[in-house]
């Protein structure tokens, strides 16, 4: 099981100012390169996606490769039009899926 925050602005938000959302998420993301000390191979471990939805809807997603590092954190802007939930989707390989919601409060 994974950890995650979503980190959303603490101070007022008006409809239609473009706030700052940060994510992070531990995870070892092991590339499969590696050799264990025995010498044997490590298998690859990664998030290949994180899809964030606000108020049901798509507003941004990211692939993510092998070099991307373990814990991976994640910021991005979005224009805040109305309160509502932010979710976070992270998807990885071995059924790898975890979400995490935050609340994005309007006022005015």
């Amino acid at each position: 099981m994974a950890t995650a925050n979503i980190l959303v602005p603490r101070n007022a938000i008006r409809a239609g100012d473009v706030i700052l959302l940060k994510t992070i998420i531990s995870h070892p993301m092991e590339t499969g390169y590696r050799r264990n000390e025995t010498g044997g191979e490590i298998p690859r471990n990664i998030i290949r996606r994180m899809i964030c939805r606000y108020d049901g809807q798509e507003v941004f997603s990211v692939e993510m490769h092998q070099a991307i590092a373990a814990n991976p954190f994640m910021a991005f802007s979005l224009v805040a039009t109305k309160s509502g939930p932010v979710e976070i989707e992270w998807v990885g390989d071995h059924g790898f899926s975890h979400r995490q919601s935050a609340q994005i409060t309007v006022t005015g």
